[in-house]
């Protein structure tokens, strides 16, 4: 699955002339946290957090009287507190390489481009909603999490089985054990009976390290 796929079209932008409290508006009404910040010719020069925003704020301890309060924030532009370094993917980037980029930079959002023109933002929200999908959250069933030994050929001894024995597999997943030489399998099965599964994960030599239905 690549980026293009889940990212936001058309994302919402400022200018770098745009000032504190109207990008601060525009987070809160379109309900974002970061805008990416283009110049008049269209091309990404900067993003803003709602973080950067927020600090830049005057705090409710300050000794200026209000008027010279919305003096000087009225004067406070996106230019100077946007990040001017900006971390981008292209949209044909692999969604599991945004994530790794995200959690690397410490970053919960990204720019997405098509050469030198930003189409799309990809951020945490959406990859919490593909972490949703993998895993059938919304999807009822037999829960399944597996402990079992590295070895080849496993996933397909596993897949047979419960399709000979009539489940249908929602979802599945594998994921670093307790060692490198473990594995756990997680997945999600519908039209089987959990007594019928237990059965088949005994035969395959598995320990069963949560099962539920869910």
């Amino acid at each position: 699955m690549l980026v293009k796929e889940r990212m936001t079209r058309h994302p919402i932008t400022i200018n770098p002339d745009t000032s504190l409290h109207e990008a601060l508006r525009i987070m809160r009404d379109e309900k974002v946290r970061r805008l990416p910040v283009l110049d008049k010719q269209g091309k990404l020069v900067g993003i803003v957090v709602e973080a950067d925003l927020l600090h830049a704020s005057p705090s409710p301890a300050t000794t200026l009287s209000v008027y010279e309060l919305n003096y000087l924030v009225a004067r406070i532009k996106v230019e100077d507190l946007m990040s001017r370094e900006v971390v981008t993917i292209e949209e044909d980037c692999p969604l599991e390489e945004a994530a790794r980029i995200m959690v690397d930079n410490d970053i919960a959002g990204l720019p997405v481009m098509r050469g030198d023109k930003l189409v799309g933002m990809i951020t945490e929200s959406d990859l919490f909603k593909i972490f949703l999908e993998l895993l059938g959250a919304r999807n009822p069933g037999l829960r399944v999490t597996i402990k079992v030994a590295e070895q080849q050929g496993f996933l397909a001894k596993l897949t047979g089985a419960l399709s000979e024995a009539g489940a249908d597999i929602v979802t599945l997943g594998t994921f670093w054990g307790d060692d490198i030489a473990n594995r756990e399998i997680a997945f999600k099965v519908q039209g089987i009976a959990c007594d019928r599964v237990e059965q088949i994960l005994t035969g395959l030599g598995a320990d069963v390290v949560d099962l539920r239905t869910c």
